[in-house]
């Protein structure tokens, strides 16, 4: 399941991760897949990463603690990290936890791709 949960794609100089964590991930995937990433994220350090939000329905706080992990993990490599696509909902649990201010958020993926292009 953990294969399903994300996918990588590329987009002009930004490595994009289009985040799908379903709400009936247990603990050991959702471990699985916070390795993963951050994995992911150590094999190309100084990149521009675009996380985009647009496919997650559901948001609890293991999914915000992994949102935090990729922030860090992008900060200490020396990468730009941007969100896109969150729903009015998503974007309002953020306001909620005063997570917006540790982020660059755009709405669209093609305004975050120009975002961490800068």
């Amino acid at each position: 399941m953990v294969e399903q949960a994300y996918q990588l794609t590329q987009a002009g100089t930004a490595q994009v991760v289009s985040l799908t964590v379903p709400e009936s991930m247990d603990n050991h995937d959702f471990d699985q897949l916070n390795a993963q990433i951050l994995d992911l994220i150590a094999s190309e350090p100084h990149a521009r990463w675009v996380l985009d939000l647009s496919g997650l329905n559901h948001v609890g706080s293991a999914t915000l603690g992994l949102l935090v992990n990729i922030r860090q993990r992008v900060r200490t490599s020396g990468g730009q990290l941007v969100l896109c696509g969150l729903s009015q909902r998503l974007l309002r649990i953020f306001q909620t936890c005063c997570m917006e201010r540790l982020f660059i958020i755009t709405k669209s993926r093609a305004d975050a791709v120009k975002e961490v292009a800068r």
